[in-house]
């Protein structure tokens, strides 16, 4: 079996932010499949082939490409940000536990990617200085009370929270609902990151406190940092303020 499949993670956005490695596996690749925006990123030469699909389409489009790759061809599965962190790198060992033996026999290779939360964070200082999670507010895939129960303990044990897929016209209160379950374990001081688009031409930073975070400050594009008690602002006059969580860290209260 001479197919096989590289799962590519382009970064946030940047061209200067896909990593050489990323790019070697792109230049290896014939066929691309992808949610639409992330395919149209790549710079193809003829003969390369872009397969576009909606963003819900994860596990039929991991399908189709270990299809496409147990044919014999060099195929490229590929996502924003890093293909491990809520992205396609899942989708793809899903359906290869699941699907034919021959899905086992390909070549895999997963290439990693600068993901939201690190692009985010380099902009505003340091605010993953410490102990953090990520955690995805999309109820597409498991049930909200289970991310309220994540949200509550990530923030009763004192973890910087990093929050993916925060909003989008289908999804319009569970944002605030975070906000309201994370203020239930954490004083309204506590800074929040709204990085949108990092690294991009329409990025746009914003700091501000949990007791002033609104829904509306973030769209699907959005990353969110919610601090622990320990994380600080330096405010620094004109320049932009500067977000940071100690490497020493103190029981929660």
């Amino acid at each position: 079996m001479s197919g096989r499949l590289a799962i590519i993670g382009l970064g946030p956005g940047n061209e200067a932010q896909v990593t050489p490695e990323a790019s070697r596996a792109v230049e290896q690749a014939a066929f691309f499949y992808g949610y639409k925006p992330y395919v149209d990123r790549l710079d193809l030469r003829p003969g390369q082939t872009r397969i576009a699909s909606d963003n819900r389409e994860e596990l039929a489009r991991a399908k189709e490409a270990l299809e496409k790759a147990v044919k014999g061809h060099s195929v490229a599965v590929v996502s924003g940000g890093d293909p491990g962190v809520f992205a396609m790198a899942a989708a793809v060992c899903e359906a290869i536990e699941s699907g034919p033996e021959e899905w086992k026999a390909l070549d895999i290779e997963i290439v990693p990617g600068i993901t939201a939360m690190l692009a985010v964070a380099a902009r505003i200082g340091a605010p993953l200085g410490h102990d953090f999670c990520a955690i995805s507010l999309s109820d597409n895939l498991k049930p909200w009370d289970l991310i309220e129960l994540r949200l509550l303990a990530a923030a009763g044990a004192g973890f910087v929270v990093a929050l993916y897929n925060p909003i989008s016209k289908s999804r319009p209160w569970q944002l605030g609902r975070a906000f309201e379950t994370l203020s239930a374990i954490l004083p309204g001081t506590v800074p929040v990151v709204f990085g949108r688009a990092a690294g991009r031409p329409d990025e746009r930073m914003q700091v501000c406190l949990l007791a002033d975070a609104k829904p509306e400050m973030a769209d699907m594009a959005t990353c969110i940092i919610v601090g622990s008690t320990e994380t600080r602002i330096i405010k620094r006059g004109e320049k932009p303020a500067l977000v940071y969580t100690p490497r020493a860290a103190t029981r929660p209260k």
